[in-house]
């Protein structure tokens, strides 16, 4: 420790130190269980249901590629539109 700082500042230096340490910790923690849930839900699941999970999120996904495209079609738009002023 520092004896140029006043002690309650070291003390709060200290104590946020820890916090951060924490919470850096708790968030290692929680993407482990939630890797580990997955396992578990992935062998408890039947084989038909995964598929049928597989497909849909296939064609959600195809959904969500469409309207990105248009989205940046229209930005690519906007921008020749401003460029041109």
């Amino acid at each position: 420790m520092d004896d140029e700082k006043p002690v309650l500042e070291q003390t709060t230096e200290a104590m946020s130190n820890a916090a951060e340490a924490a919470k850096g910790t708790a968030k290692t923690a929680a993407k482990k269980v939630r890797k580990a849930a997955r396992k578990v839900a992935k062998k408890l699941t039947p084989k038909k249901a995964r598929k049928a999970k597989k497909k849909s999120s296939a064609k959600k996904s195809a959904k969500k590629a469409g309207k990105k495209a248009a989205r940046k079609a229209a930005k690519k738009k906007k921008k020749a539109r401003k460029s041109r002023r």
